[in-house]
């Protein structure tokens, strides 16, 4: 019996996830932290978008509109991606498939805003494929105990 304490690299004690235990639980936590920290790059970069703020290429042409409109765009898909995260987090039943749609349509979003920030663009459409990734392979399973 094992008192917690692991004397050997690959030792289980009773606070470690046993095989099959949780699995993918790591993965749902990392969805709600992914889609959070997007909702909240989104919100600022949004009031800045609103703001023409000099942090944009301003000057760029969009394929849809100008960068004021995705400014709000980004504004209230990061304020829906918030709460997205925090019905992850309580395991909400509307959550995984909210988070889906919200970084799927963020996705499809920062490639459209690719002309305003590339680098930002690119690495917050990583985020939600990552986020998709994990809400849609291991967002329906529950934590043992539930």
């Amino acid at each position: 019996m094992s008192t917690g304490t692991h004397t050997s690299p690959g030792a289980r004690g009773p606070a470690s996830y046993q095989e099959g235990d949780s699995h993918g639980e790591g993965w749902v936590i990392f969805a709600g932290i992914m889609i959070a920290i997007a909702g909240v790059m989104n919100f600022i970069y949004g009031i800045a978008a609103i703001g023409n703020s000099r942090f944009f290429l301003a000057e760029e042409h969009y394929v849809i509109s100008s960068l004021s409109t995705w400014g709000w765009v980004l504004l209230v898909l990061g304020v829906f991606e918030l709460c997205a995260a925090l019905g992850i987090w309580v395991r909400a039943p509307w959550a995984r498939w909210s988070g889906v749609v919200l970084a799927s349509l963020n996705a499809i979003a920062q490639l459209l805003f690719l002309p305003a920030y590339p680098l930002l663009a690119l690495t917050i459409f990583t985020l939600d494929i990552l986020v998709v990734y994990a809400l849609v392979t291991h967002g329906g399973r529950r934590p043992e105990g539930s």
